[in-house]
């Protein structure tokens, strides 16, 4: 099956599974980022959040297999990559944006997979032509399927998306804007296709804002005459009291982004000025590599950390 027919196929199947869904369980737009890790994070006890915040929680299990020597080495090869800049100091700014990569790996692998089928010329970037003759050749001859989708509606809606992504405009993806084509609710610069999109796919009378009605039916549908869910009736409130701030009765695109991407906290910020503050020996407000090898095991785990707690464990009982 090529890319173009499973991508349909895909589109189809969630259309399906939408339509078909219950009428009681609740559709969730919201974009909110994950938990660094399910460890509480208590230092006095053991590193294992950090570690799993760091590294990913993966990737973090890997370390716990290496002797100090091993994660140490392995450690000083990360910090290479996290000062991009490579100045020989890693900030704190550098340190967030490695663990939100870190983090986001489910993200990066989800692009490679798609990479390698889509550069169709094996040159590393991926062009608009590319990317639409590998998903919508088949349909481009044929303006109205038999299946009744708009693919030409469905290809214009990519293009603006794809153009977004491409910051320097010339219809060719690095595999960062493709990363970012893919994955928009990811990059703050894309953040706007999201709600736009979002809005259009809410926004039924096409008014360009989102009344009560439009913002319940997206999340909820009737089922005959059966009595809303309790969760339906807080929507509705929700709405009202939190969404419509300026109570026109309708959400405008602030409103709307202030509802899809909400301004979390940041635990990857949290995270990186907690390492740094445990780490900047000489207070700086910077961290060398000697500095973060030096504290290694507040970074990433070996065996012996992991052989320390366990006695640790064992003279507990």
């Amino acid at each position: 099956m090529n890319v173009a027919i499973r991508q349909a196929a895909l589109f189809l199947s969630l259309w399906a599974l939408c339509a078909l869904s219950k009428p009681t369980e609740k559709k969730d737009r919201v974009h909110h980022d994950p938990q660094l890790s399910d460890k509480v994070h208590d230092d006095a006890q053991n590193f294992d959040y950090d570690h799993d915040a760091f590294l990913g929680a993966d990737e973090a299990k890997t370390f716990d297999q290496l002797t100090p020597e091993e994660s140490k080495e392995r450690l000083g090869m990360i910090v290479d990559k996290i000062d991009t800049d490579k100045d020989g100091v890693v900030t704190e700014g550098e340190l967030k944006a490695w663990i939100k990569k870190a983090q986001k790996k489910y993200v990066y692998d989800n692009v490679e997979r798609q990479w390698q089928e889509f550069d169709m010329n094996q040159d590393g970037l991926i062009s608009w032509d590319e990317y639409r003759n590998v998903t919508y050749g088949t349909y481009l001859d044929d303006p109205d399927p038999d299946d009744g989708f708009n693919y030409k509606q469905m290809m214009m809606r990519d293009e603006r998306r794809f153009k977004m992504a491409d910051k320097d405009g010339d219809l060719i993806a690095t595999k960062e804007e493709f990363t970012a084509f893919l994955h928009p609710e990811e990059y703050d610069y894309m953040k706007d296709i999201v709600v736009q999109e979002t809005m259009e796919d809410i926004d039924k009378n096409g008014d360009g804002l989102i009344d009560l009605e439009e913002y319940i039916g997206d999340m909820y549908s009737h089922d005959g005459d059966a009595e809303e869910p309790e969760w339906v009736k807080t929507e509705r409130e929700q709405f009202v009291e939190f969404r419509d701030k300026n109570r026109d009765g309708k959400m405008d695109k602030e409103e709307t982004k202030d509802w899809i991407l909400p301004s979390d906290y940041d635990h990857a910020e949290a995270e990186a000025r907690h390492l740094v503050y445990e780490s900047d020996q000489n207070k700086d407000g910077k961290l060398t590599k000697e500095e973060i090898v030096d504290k290694y095991d507040l970074f990433v785990g070996s065996q012996a950390t992991d052989f320390g707690e366990a006695l640790v464990r064992h003279d507990e009982f």
